[in-house]
């Protein structure tokens, strides 16, 4: 599948993904409903009209990095959700094939809802279209199935759901690399990416370690609530961490990389990696 660019009735609309969703260029969305020569500009207008529109901006409109003719920039783009409401405040007849359009991307998504395997094929499209190699799609896509247990596991253990998870995911990160996610995250040079996404194949296997370690240690302590899921996913980092060490001693190299695939796909970076 195409991560960058879609075509509806001849207009180019340009798309990223980002949190498993699509997130729409808005300009791009309002020059194809509307043919205006200024659609940075009919935005503007767009929410001088509409108050509501415009009280609920921020939530509408996220700054992500998009593919410009100058490089990469960061465009307002907007999830289906969003783009939905813009639409509601252009009053043009091309909307509702939009509208469509945009339906049939909800649908792929309920698909995926319904049947996992279906989102775990277009998964594997997605990432090999960005580029990756087969070996380091393997790695993600078991990362992913780990991680998916671990989190079923928080939940059934009386976890709560974003604040708690984040906390605990940081508490093995912080243990199994000696950084939290939004440390590592700044050592790599990253902002909204996701951090997995530009993890070489030992920091997924060491992430992948320290998330499965903590699942057994869970379901071994019968760990109960927060606290003691806490202290659970401290030594499901440390033995993690301990491994990587271990690993760091042996070959004088150290796995946390500041690697990343902003500007080069993994697997062509993989093959410069094999070269003499």
């Amino acid at each position: 599948m195409e991560n960058k660019l879609v075509v509806f009735q001849s207009k180019e609309i340009r798309r990223t993904l980002h949190n498993g969703e699509w997130w729409f260029v808005i300009v791009d969305i309002v020059a194809a409903l509307t043919d205006s020569i200024d659609p940075a500009g009919y935005v503007k207008d767009l929410r001088r009209r509409d108050a509501e529109l415009s009280k609920g901006w921020g939530q509408i409109a996220t700054p992500l990095w998009v593919e410009t003719s100058g490089g990469k920039q960061k465009i307002n783009c907007a999830n289906t959700e969003g783009v939905f409401r813009i639409i509601q405040s252009i009053p043009s007849p091309k909307a509702e094939p939009f509208k469509r359009w945009l339906a049939k991307v909800g649908y792929e998504r309920v698909q995926e809802i319904e049947d996992p395997e279906l989102a775990t094929v277009r998964t594997r499209e997605l990432y090999r279209a960005k580029g990756y190699s087969e070996a380091w799609i393997e790695k993600r896509m078991r990362g992913i199935a780990v991680r998916a247990e671990l989190t079923e596991e928080w939940k059934q253990r009386g976890v709560g759901e974003a604040p708690e998870y984040a906390i605990l995911t940081a508490e093995i990160s912080k243990a199994a690399f000696g950084m939290t996610p939004a440390e590592y995250k700044e050592h790599k040079g990253l902002e909204r990416e996701n951090l997995r996404d530009h993890m070489t194949d030992l920091e997924l296997i060491f992430s992948m370690l320290g998330e499965a370690a903590t699942t057994e240690i869970a379901r071994k302590k019968d760990a109960q609530g927060f606290p003691e899921n806490r202290v659970a996913a401290h030594k499901g980092g440390r033995i993690a961490g301990e491994a990587r060490e271990k690993l760091e001693i042996e070959t004088g190299k150290k796995v946390v990389s500041q690697e990343n695939y902003l500007t080069e796909p993994e697997s062509r970076k993989r093959l410069t990696r094999k070269k003499p």
